[in-house]
């Protein structure tokens, strides 16, 4: 039959012993509610510190603005406009469509077809209409877009800022880079009339092509020092709560044996010590 140890009260409580006494949990548990408290405010400071990247329906490029809001003719296209989707309105002409290689497509290289697009204003624009792995098939659908009457049209799409061009000595008559530059000398009507230092990726094809993917622009995440300081701050503070409970509890074991060793030192006991 089993017995029930009991402390020799002649003994001297051990640290183990006096942290399990009721007064001393009952502190512990304020103690793990306020250290608590704090990991809170540390998770909440550390959540401000990191200013996440917008979603894509949240970011400020996915909203469709006008191209005339977005970059004005001759002037470079601001960094924070990059990839902006933009709506312009006009006539494509004929005979100015082209073929640019050397184009990738989500890993494939391939061609684009790209357009002159007058504007409403008389402005001429760039735009990339669709993709193709095939160089036939390009130089196909360019044909016939070249064969086809001006028309009214409205294009919707990522404005990117100009290439510089390129040439390819083994391929001197082939564009590869989106550069207006370029493009004037080959397109038609071009006295007096005023360019886009950017060009547009449209978010559809025609007939023949696939449309072109133009990812939105990667947005930066940004850290608030700051913050994160005092969200280690709020860790210290909380672990400070559970030690400074067992600084309580141990400086309370100690006066207990003090006054134990004094007491028995009056009485003339042994004293018997606990480490």
């Amino acid at each position: 039959m089993s017995t029930i140890s009991r402390r020799d009260p002649d003994q001297p409580r051990t640290l183990l012993g006096t942290m399990l006494m009721p007064r001393w949990i009952a502190l512990l548990v304020l103690a793990l509610v306020i250290a608590a408290a704090f990991a809170a405010l540390g998770k909440w400071q550390l959540e401000r510190a990191y200013r996440a990247a917008p979603t894509q329906q949240s970011a400020p490029t996915e909203s469709v603005k006008p191209l005339t809001e977005t970059v004005e003719t001759g002037s470079l296209l601001r960094t924070e406009r990059v990839g902006q989707i933009v709506s312009a309105e006009g006539e494509f002409v004929p005979g100015d469509y082209l073929v640019v290689t050397t184009r990738m497509n989500e890993g494939t290289s391939g061609y684009w077809v790209a357009g002159h697009l007058v504007t409403k204003q008389g402005n001429a624009l760039a735009v990339g209409l669709g993709w193709t792995e095939s160089r036939q098939t390009a130089d196909a659908v360019a044909e016939r877009l070249n064969a086809e009457q001006r028309s009214g049209a409205s294009v919707t799409g990522r404005v990117l800022p100009a290439q510089f061009p390129e040439l390819d000595e083994d391929a001197p008559h082939d564009i590869s880079t989106m550069a207006p530059a370029w493009f004037v000398n080959e397109w038609q009507e071009m006295d007096g009339v005023d360019v886009y230092e950017a060009y547009v990726v449209a978010d559809s094809a025609p007939t023949g092509l696939e449309t072109i993917n133009a990812p939105p622009p990667e947005q930066e995440v940004e850290i608030n020092w700051l913050n994160i300081f005092y969200a280690i701050e709020w860790v210290v503070f909380a672990g400070f709560a559970v030690f400074l409970w067992f600084r309580i509890v141990k400086d309370g074991w100690e006066r207990d044996l003090e006054e134990r060793e004094l007491a028995e030192a009056d009485t003339g006991a042994p004293s018997e010590k606990v480490n």
